[in-house]
């Protein structure tokens, strides 16, 4: 039966693994078998990353793959991917090998600003505040000095503070809103820091400000956070071609090719119904390198997911359309990442990663990650309005169904080869199993 402990964190590794393997499975030595399997055999790089969370016990694996020949503003990489679906290097390593003779990707970094805010309560004449934030704005910025100072050295810093009315939303609510630049850091301790030191002396100057009554001068803050929707740390990809240059077989021509691909993107721009799993797909590409070099998948996914929405409906991140005889298919996407700091200078295979994409600045790698995740929605698109996506994707899934049944390497042979010229799906394959070891 499951139990409560007290002080579990203090607990050696080996230790909160007895507590877990004799208070949850039945096979107590299988369960540590399988967990201590995972350990690392250099012991300096298995406590980097026992460091790297509390409460560490194994390591949680997932395949690193490559998708190589991205030409990107002219530049030649090969992406490095951590993901478990089957499909998705494929298909980026395919739309890659498509575009790399009609010209490549064209991308550009279109602005690079990170927010955050401070929030607070505070009841009494708006005009009263207006003037306080006005007197205290230089203060907010020269107090934070000591924190800013090496980031300002290297070009950035703090950009702007504007005072926000949120009143009509929540009664007495106010932010302070900030933006900043962080160069090639992802930036959060930064911009938390920074807030934090805008919270103390936001409050401890409105106690010494004259212009407050002395009940206005009790301004509560409730948090100071950065924000992960940076609608303004925005890049855009693109590809582009004649239109009778995207037919690259005898099942469609360009011209059909590129007038239902541009049906399918307009229909996930007004449907959110399509457009949820449209820029599933795209994320599939852009969360596999952002694993891949350290960064935060699960702050992109929620600024990316946001800025899908900025209109009051949930629509396509990626736009086509056909011009004068050229079919042009784009995204503008938020990207906040940073090459320096965190993961990046901890994971050996972090920095294996980066020096794989040329070691790239902060905004190089908001190009190449948008990219990713333009060629992952072309890739679907693609297979989507011409031969259907299950056929490309059961296929990659075939070697994890084979596995689930413990095929051995004579069976996994046979198998691939009978399933190159017919339909994979689960039942098939596991028909396909059966029959194969009734044989044998």
């Amino acid at each position: 039966m499951s139990k409560t402990i007290s002080g579990f964190s203090k607990l050696s590794k080996s230790n909160k693994i007895d507590w877990i393997v004799n208070t949850y499975f039945s096979n107590t030595e299988e369960a540590k078998r399988i967990l201590k399997q995972y350990w690392n055999n250099n012991e300096k790089l298995q406590q980097l990353h026992d460091e790297f969370i509390e409460n560490t016990v194994t390591n949680y694996y997932l395949p690193l793959g490559v998708a190589p020949n991205f030409l990107i503003n002219d530049t030649l990489y090969t992406i490095p991917m951590a993901i478990e679906e089957s499909s998705v290097v494929a298909a980026a390593s395919k739309a890659a090998n498509f575009w790399l003779d009609r010209g490549g990707f064209k991308t550009k970094v279109i602005s690079t600003t990170k927010i955050g805010q401070v929030h607070f309560m505070y009841h009494g004449d708006f005009k009263k505040l207006q003037s306080f934030f006005n007197y205290v704005k230089p203060i907010l910025i020269k107090d934070a000095k000591p924190i800013t100072k090496n980031m300002e050295a290297r070009g950035g810093g703090i950009i702007d503070i504007e005072l926000r009315d949120k009143t009509e939303d929540i009664n007495g609510y106010y932010q302070l809103h900030a933006s900043f630049e962080t160069l090639d850091a992802m930036g959060a301790n930064f911009i938390n820091s920074c807030l934090e030191q805008f919270a103390k002396t936001f409050k401890n100057e409105g106690l010494l400000f004259e212009g407050f009554s002395e009940e206005e001068k009790q301004i509560q803050i409730v948090m100071s956070i950065l924000s992960n929707y940076v609608p303004d740390c925005l890049v855009r990809a693109e590809v582009s071609c004649k239109v009778e240059d995207l037919s690259d077989n005898d099942l469609i021509s360009g011209e059909d090719f590129a007038t239902k691909f541009v049906q399918a993107v307009n229909i996930a721009e007004i449907e959110p119904y399509r457009a949820v799993t449209h820029n599933k797909g795209i994320m599939n590409g852009i969360d596999a390198v952002i694993l891949a070099t350290g960064n935060d998948f699960r702050a992109v996914e929620a600024g990316v997911h946001a800025y899908a929405s900025r209109h009051g409906k949930y629509s396509s991140l990626t736009h086509a359309k056909i011009v004068d005889g050229i079919f042009t298919f784009w995204t503008e996407i938020p990207l906040a990442l940073g090459t320096v700091g965190g993961l990046t200078n901890l994971h050996p295979l972090v920095k294996l990663a980066l020096e794989l994409l040329h070691k790239p600045s902060a905004k190089e790698l908001m190009q190449i990650v948008a990219v990713a995740g333009l060629a992952q929605n072309f890739a679907a698109l693609r297979s989507l309005t011409t031969t259907g996506i299950q056929q490309g994707h059961m296929k990659m899934h075939l070697m994890n169904i084979l596995n689930q049944f413990e095929a051995n390497e004579k069976e996994k042979e046979i198998l691939t080869e009978h399933f190159k010229t017919n339909t994979v799906t689960h039942s098939a394959v596991v028909e396909a199993i059966k029959e194969l070891r009734v044989k044998n």
